[in-house]
């Protein structure tokens, strides 16, 4: 069904019914797997875990395991979205452009600064690491490095919360704002150097880059 309904809608699509043939699949670019959590010869999301280390294609959890646990490993561990079955094929499709709408953004902002400095810290926006002064590495979910990335790219602007929700959306579930200022809130504990703000609040708007950006 996915296959037929995709190739309808100008996308290039290959079936796989298991991880030999999905790993098969991969050794040809792939801009986007959907991927089940049980296979017939193993578990999806250790697979999805493979695809993440030797590729950069997005993933969407199609499933039937539809436990809270189940989402937000499979968010946490790779996905970029998890959807239940039954499946509303057009809400697929919107999130399938999201995702590789946001995987086009990402590879052209590494293309053109593959590592940005700001403050006390370097921000490498192709091994997706955040790195304090003394060059070690800042742990950091998927969702916090991407609301990061955003503000050090935006050039001070102020950036809104609705934009905000936008660029984390494909990587948790039920986003809102409050998740938002959530993200920011857990940026700022993380980024403490200077004693300078990181991330500074805009009244009414959102939030901007506190600290001036050298490349």
């Amino acid at each position: 069904m996915l296959v037929g309904y995709f190739n309808e809608n100008n996308f290039d699509v290959v079936g796989a019914g298991s991880c030999a043939e999905c790993r098969q699949a991969l050794r040809s670019r792939t801009d986007l797997v959907f991927l089940d959590v049980q296979l017939p010869d193993g578990d999806g999301f250790e697979l999805a875990k493979e695809i993440q280390a030797t590729s950069n294609a997005g993933i969407i959890f199609v499933t039937r395991r539809d436990t809270d646990v189940d989402r937000i490993l499979g968010l946490e561990i790779a996905g970029d979205h998890y959807v239940t079955k039954p499946i509303n094929l057009r809400d697929l499709l919107a999130r399938a452009r999201s995702v590789l709408r946001r995987r086009s953004i990402d590879r052209k902002a590494a293309r053109s600064h593959n590592s940005i400095a700001f403050g006390d810290w370097i921000i490498d926006l192709t091994r997706r690491e955040l790195l304090g002064s003394d060059g070690k590495p800042v742990a950091l979910t998927r969702a916090e490095f991407d609301l990061l990335a955003a503000l050090v790219g935006a050039d001070g602007r102020p950036l809104s919360r609705d934009y905000l929700i936008e660029v984390v959306s494909n990587r948790q579930a039920e986003v809102d704002i409050r998740t938002v200022d959530a993200l920011v809130a857990r940026l700022r504990r993380k980024l403490v150097g200077s004693g300078t703000p990181v991330i500074a609040t805009v009244t009414g708007v959102g939030y901007k880059l506190a600290l001036s950006e050298r490349l």
